[in-house]
């Protein structure tokens, strides 16, 4: 997809160009500082993928739709979660994933 970010060799991130340069600044750091928790202490570790859709949008208000996807030793293991702040919703789909893999 040309919407797809990559960030390193390993994270794509795909649907984050909505959002502006202070938040994608917040939300490289964020993700950055997982994938370097899953490489360190994730057994084939491989990859990690974002993708990031707004649910519902109105007047002062949005919801955010995220979906990872990790993949390591040859499995991979997916969550999603929805939240009106990116950044929460960016951390509890990343700690879920966390849970589920650590």
């Amino acid at each position: 997809m040309e919407d797809d970010m990559q960030l390193g060799g390993n994270i794509v991130l795909s649907g984050f160009k909505a959002l502006d340069k202070a938040e994608l600044v917040v939300v490289k750091k964020i993700v950055g500082s997982y994938a370097r928790k899953f490489s360190d202490n994730l057994k084939g570790y491989e990859a990690l993928e974002l993708h990031l859709k707004e649910v519902h949008k109105t007047e002062g208000s949005e919801k955010f739709e995220l979906h990872t996807k990790i993949m390591y030793a040859g499995k991979s293991e997916t969550t999603e979660t929805t939240n009106r702040n990116i950044f929460v919703a960016l951390d509890t789909t990343l700690k879920k994933l966390e849970s589920v893999v650590l």
